[in-house]
């Protein structure tokens, strides 16, 4: 989970929602990345990150694979890891607006699909919500006028 929360910073460096994402088989990282949904809407970290993995492997069945993310993943990454046959998912924060693992929808729980991923949720929970807290408190104020910025900070 530190890498991923390294790569989450990454993103929060680029302008971007800091969530990062690392597939790993066994002790070897298949692949690690962040989110890019500045420039493409689908970027997540996660399906980045599987992407990459299958591509490494060679396949694009990943089981025998857990992906980590600092964030409970939305729908369409979700999916992804239930397409994926990821065997494990291991995220730090929930999301209450599109947490799809479990919070406000349950996508890899779901017994209608042919493949639930064991869930493990609330790894470094703190440093990973802290980190998404921070950017979206930042991002707000940098869209009021400055006397308001002043305001917020107070």
């Amino acid at each position: 989970m530190t890498k991923v929360l390294e790569e989450a910073r990454a993103a929060a460096l680029r302008g971007d929602v800091p969530v990062g994402a690392a597939v790993v088989r066994g002790d070897t990282i298949l692949s690690l990345a962040s989110n890019r949904k500045e420039t493409d809407p689908t970027a997540h970290a996660e399906v980045l990150a599987i992407r990459r993995a299958a591509e490494e492997a060679g396949v694009w069945n990943l089981r025998g694979c857990t992906l980590y993310v600092t964030a409970e993943p939305c729908p369409m990454c979700a999916g992804a890891i239930v397409l994926a046959r990821i065997d494990r998912l291991v995220y730090g924060c929930s999301d209450p607006r599109s947490g799809a693992c479990g919070t406000l929808y349950d996508i890899t729980g779901d017994r209608r699909l042919n493949h639930r991923p064991s869930v493990t949720a609330g790894v470094l929970e703190e440093e990973c919500g802290a980190l998404l807290t921070g950017y979206f408190i930042e991002r707000r104020k940098s869209r009021l006028p400055g006397r308001l910025q002043k305001e917020c900070v107070e």
